[in-house]
């Protein structure tokens, strides 16, 4: 990477030679090269028995540091009272002060100044929050109009929390001036110190890798080091949105780009929201878990039936097919190890019928060439020339899960079956009056939608449909060359209209437990008197855990609310995460008849199998049956544990819709007990025989 972007990787940070590792890895932390570096991967990281604490612990100040970081957050907290809240432009300015408060305060909270330069740089951070409170309080704010680097925040849907991202504003952005800006995202590298309080330090001081002229640059922080999965994805969208909501961003003009962890990240946004982006540069890291990890960590693997299925979710290689709509450029270094995630990516592109353009930077490692660079840059500047196409007249397009089920004009609204391949063809075809053609694969329902002005039909005849060699006609567009179509299936056959408004499985609600941790969640704590056995013990011990994991490592506080205090709106609002057994959690207790594994008494049944409610619990994901627009999950937070966290490549669900967890074998760093039985729920969220 760029002497201007120098996140150290740990995920990445083996090279196979001495020579080469001093190339690719010898590479200084963002913040200003403060920090020690840290040591290649080892076979202790492959040891779930041996799991070293990230982020690490950090330095502790001394009484005089201590007392000027406490002194500066007093004051930026009075400071931030004396903004009037009366007025909404003020209101969502408010994050833009509020995310240095939280950086510097977690930081000492939680002992994360991880070198003594750290605890004088919040001390300035402080000085910048206070400075831009005192501003904001008289109705200014120099920084939302300010060129070059600027740091600002946002407040996220998911727990509430100010989460922050960087921009690169180009001198040539004026606020009133014409037309609309290019913008590149950038995914940062691994950085296992990477705190809050070292990102807008970094974000504060350094362009970054490509800065190109008239567009912004937003780095997104993704929370911390997940290589932007899960929160981490979500933080990028609405760090996305906030940014589209202040600038001037030319929607067809979006990119998404990175290098090494990034590089990864770049991978996954590019195959899941390929019609979002006029072009991705995946540079290095890594584009699926079994063969990066095999290769990179040498780690043996001997996955469930269900982690396999569960790889779909992040293993770009199966969604190869989406890149034809996103124009690629991947750039690997010719020594690096890590360019094994562009050539297992372009041999699947290679399966599809595409040609993978690999910039490659000759006698180079873990990092750009002056080369490759220039050439990527010149090409990134030819496709952006030409923007995204919103309305091709063909789409091809592959899901595994109805968590990714938009390509440009076509949303499938239905699989067969999740984590099995789903794939759509369809094209708009001239022949005399122009009709559509679909083929599919795995779909039980879809929907074509196209704005006002770009219906491809005419306006005076109805349309023809001809829907896996079945013909179908349907109305013909609107007046204002808008068409809107469902299909949904019956058996064999294809008919106009959407599947029957009954519980299902559907964008948003189709599982697994993961999910539920990609929108607003509630803890749900018990307060009553606990059944027989272990799991009432198990659940609250597993939801303290929870509770920690979730600040560490997707940095934010969990919203908590005792189970006899949960109320109508925040049954609309959130998920519910239900901790305990049915008699000491009231609210699982009301919902537990209504959900398809049963737990009562001394027993837990799924389906034909039944376990010992004593020595066993139960972890699910369902739609909430006081809100079937929600989830409930019981006794769950995001299921990849410690040992995951020592390389992204494992940070994968690890647990499928429900499992059955006997509590006789004690929690550790991989799974929360000897799972005695896990699986899917079928499209109507029911027990599969």
């Amino acid at each position: 990477m760029g002497n201007s972007d120098k996140v150290l990787c740990r995920c990445c940070r083996r090279i196979g030679s001495a020579t080469r590792a001093m190339v690719g890895c010898l590479v200084t932390l963002v913040w200003l090269g403060a920090a020690p570096l840290l040591l290649a991967d080892g076979a202790g990281d492959n040891d779930p028995a041996n799991v070293r604490r990230l982020p690490k612990p950090g330095v502790e100040p001394s009484a005089e540091q201590r007392q000027q970081l406490e002194a500066g957050l007093s004051a930026l907290r009075q400071a931030m009272e004396r903004i009037p809240r009366d007025a909404p432009a003020i209101v969502r300015l408010l994050p833009d002060i509020e995310i240095y408060y939280k950086a510097v305060d977690d930081a000492l909270h939680y002992q994360e100044f991880f070198t003594p330069q750290e605890i004088d740089e919040g001390v300035k951070l402080l000085r910048v929050g206070r400075e831009r409170a005192e501003q904001l309080a008289e109705g200014k704010s120099p920084w939302a109009s300010a060129t070059g680097l600027v740091v600002r925040g946002y407040r996220s849907r998911i727990d509430g929390s100010v989460q922050p991202y960087g921009l690169v504003v180009p001198a040539s952005y004026t606020d009133r001036g014409p037309g609309r800006f290019r913008l590149d995202l950038w995914f940062h590298g691994r950085g296992e110190t990477l705190s809050e309080n070292n990102f807008i330090r970094d974000r504060s001081a350094n362009v970054g890798t490509f800065a190109p002229p008239d567009t912004i640059v937003l780095h997104p922080y993704g929370r911390y080091n997940n290589a932007f999965k899960f929160a981490g994805e979500v933080d990028v969208l609405e760090a996305l949105d906030s940014v589209r909501e202040r600038y001037r961003v030319d929607d067809d003009r979006i990119s998404a780009r990175g290098f090494s962890m990034g590089g990864a990240a770049a991978w996954q946004f590019a195959v899941h929201y390929s019609d979002r982006w006029f072009a991705a540069n995946p540079g290095a890291g890594f584009s699926e878990t079994p063969e990066f990890l095999r290769s990179f960590q040498k780690q043996t693997l001997d996955p469930t039936p269900f982690e396999k299925r569960l790889w779909h979710w992040y293993d770009c290689t199966d969604w190869a097919l989406n890149l034809k709509h996103c124009p690629t450029i991947a750039y690997s270094g010719d020594q690096d190890i890590q360019k094994q995630a562009a050539d297992i990516m372009a041999e699947a592109l290679r399966q599809e019928g595409i040609e993978l353009r690999h910039v490659i930077g000759v006698n180079t490692g873990h990092s750009y060439s002056q080369g490759a660079r220039l050439e990527v840059e010149r090409r990134l500047a030819s496709l952006s020339e030409t923007g995204r196409n919103r309305f091709p007249s063909r789409i091809d397009f592959v899901t595994y899960t109805l968590k990714y089920n938009r390509m440009h004009w076509l949303t499938i609204d239905g699989l067969i079956e999740h984590w099995t391949k789903a794939r759509v063809t369809a094209e708009i075809e001239a022949t005399g009056a122009k009709q559509l053609r679909l083929q599919t694969d795995n779909v039980t329902a879809l929907t074509v939608n196209f704005a006002a002005g770009h219906a491809p039909f005419a306006l005076q005849q109805p349309v023809t449909i001809i829907v896996d060699g079945q013909q179908l006609t349907a109305d013909r567009p609107s007046s204002d060359g808008s068409w809107s179509c469902s299909l949904a299936r019956d058996g064999e056959s294809w008919r106009i209209g959407r599947l029957p408004d009954r519980l299902r499985k559907r964008h948003d609600l189709q599982g697994p437990i993961d999910d539920a941790f990609m929108d607003s969640f509630l803890f749900v704590r018990p307060t009553g008197q606990p059944g027989q056995g272990q799991a009432h013990a198990w659940a609250c011990a597993e939801m303290e855990r929870a509770i920690e994991q979730w600040r560490r490592h997707f940095r934010g506080a969990v919203r908590i609310r005792d189970d006899r205090e949960v109320t109508d709106a925040e049954i609309a609002e959130s998920h519910l995460i239900l901790w305990g057994d049915p008699s000491s959690n009231s609210l699982l207790g009301r919902i537990q008849p209504q959900l398809p594994i049963t737990w009562a008494g001394k027993q837990i049944a799924a389906g034909a199998q039944r376990f010992d409610g004593e020595h066993h619990g139960l972890i699910m994901i369902h739609p909430n049956p006081l809100n079937q627009g929600r989830y409930v999950v019981l006794n769950s937070g995001f299921t990849f544990r410690e040992f995951a966290h020592l390389n992204n490549a494992r940070q994968v669900p690890m647990l499928p819709d429900w499992a059955v967890i006997d509590l006789r074998e004690p929690p550790g760093s991989v799974w929360p007990g000897r799972v005695a039985s896990a699986g899917f729920f079928d499209e109507a969220w029911k027990l599969q025989d």
